[in-house]
């Protein structure tokens, strides 16, 4: 059996185990280390395993991640997205869609601390929907705005996944998290007008508000966010001034959002810091694992050929350019539905990564894309991580083929948000270039 084969048979094996229900880490490793085996021997297949392990837990990036998760995790402790929601609530909620409208912006605000889609999506599926359900608001509808609101959070920066990403492309992490700046408020306002024009053409779906709030009200809701907003632009800021690295913002962001979780809190004990630290290793040792599976897999797909033989495939000019972008966002689509994004990436990157980069599209801005389209499967039926997390955290307010039935317009909005993209990749890419 050729190389090549060998890696085509990989392929197979490790889609075949995942469907079977092995853990996609589990699938990587074994798939990846199995065919190292067969092309190289043992002994050099376990030399290729301990220098990866090496290097990915001996890198100084990896450092960002348990920094940007403990942000969150201390973000979610200190009912932030209570804060957020209020504040926003008093500030959109006259509008038509008002409280959907402020939904979606606390969601996009809670997102740039928590930098989970998962877990904005549960919080505020418990906070908002049902308030937005005793005021009116169609049940599916009021869902899938929660559902696809969740996904803004690993967009708009700090994200851990868009450092999986610079981890697994090798491309720099800052750039990486200040390019999803423009496209994650973008999509949040997409998201916003979605709503609105949905409340102006059917009313029923989307009543207004009848609460009245003065200004006085208004300012003092910020009185708890204003601080973690201060915070997030500084992070922010310094990132695209260059005065600290992504560590070092995620750090700060920590140590604030961790001095607020104590004062709202009333304590460590109310914090709960023992939970909060374990939940934060245990996520970030997830993810490392996956991050090294996903490496191991990377070089012998590399080893093989394959990845090669695809690149040229696709990218030799045979295939119109768009032809092969229509392909690369069918993969995400369909594969998003199926898994988390983390491990999408690590089993995706090492074939969609060269061929994209083969055809001239910058790493930075196919970074942003290939991460809203992991979100985008999230919430795409029939699967839809996120439809079934809303309608776990709901229980029986709202069923799951009403939550489905509500995403409609909301992903004619996905499809406008990746059309815009591609016609406008300065999009992602003028901030990040600005830095140079």
């Amino acid at each position: 059996m050729s190389e090549v084969m060998i890696g085509v048979a990989g392929i197979v094996v490790l889609v075949a185990s995942i469907f079977l229900g092995a853990h996609v880490m589990v699938a990587l490793s074994l798939v990846g280390f199995a065919g190292l085996v067969l092309l190289t021997g043992f002994a050099p297949a376990l030399s290729v395993l301990g220098t990866i392990y090496f290097t990915v837990v001996n890198s100084f990036h990896f450092s960002v991640i348990p920094m940007f998760l403990l942000m969150g995790f201390f973000a979610m402790r200190a009912g932030i997205g209570n804060d957020l929601f209020d504040a926003c609530t008093k500030w959109m909620g006259r509008l038509p869609g008002g409280f959907a409208i402020a939904t979606t912006g606390a969601a996009a605000a809670f997102g740039a601390a928590s930098g989970s889609s998962v877990g904005s999506a549960t919080l505020f599926t418990k906070l908002a929907l049902p308030e937005m359900i005793k005021r009116g608001y169609d049940r599916g509808f009021s869902a899938a705005a929660i559902a696809i609101a969740g996904t803004l959070a690993v967009v708009i920066p700090p994200s851990a996944l868009m450092v999986v990403y610079g981890i697994l492309t090798d491309s720099p992490i800052g750039d990486l998290l200040i390019a999803g700046i423009i496209p994650g408020i973008v999509f949040a306002i997409l998201l916003g007008l979605t709503i609105f024009v949905v409340a102006m053409v059917n009313p029923k779906k989307a009543p207004r508000m009848a609460e009245r709030y003065t200004w006085g009200e208004r300012l003092w809701s910020l009185r708890l966010v204003g601080p973690l907003i201060v915070v997030i632009m500084a992070m922010i800021g310094g990132l695209y001034g260059g005065v600290f690295t992504p560590t070092e913002a995620g750090g700060m962001g920590a140590l604030v959002t961790f001095v607020m979780a104590v004062i709202r809190a009333r304590g460590l004990r109310g914090l709960q810091l023992g939970k909060t630290l374990l939940e934060t290793v245990q996520l970030t040792a997830m993810i490392f694992a996956i991050i090294i599976a996903g490496l191991l897999f990377a070089r012998f797909l590399a080893l093989s050929g394959v990845s090669e033989a695809i690149r040229e495939l696709l990218a030799d000019g045979t295939l119109n350019v768009w032809v092969v972008v229509a392909i690369v966002t069918a993969v995400y689509l369909v594969l998003g539905m199926l898994m988390d994004a983390p491990s999408l990436l690590a089993i995706s990157l090492p074939i969609t990564h060269p061929t994209m980069t083969a055809l001239g599209f910058d790493p930075l801005w196919f970074g942003v894309y290939v991460i809203i389209l992991a979100e985008i499967g999230a919430v795409t039926p029939p699967v839809g991580i996120n439809c079934f997390v809303v309608k776990g955290a709901a229980g029986d307010l709202v069923t799951l083929e009403e939550i489905f039935s509500g995403l409609g317009p909301f992903m004619i909005a996905c499809a406008v948000m990746l059309i815009l993209l591609l016609a406008f990749p300065e999009m992602a890419l003028y901030l990040p270039h600005s830095m140079k």
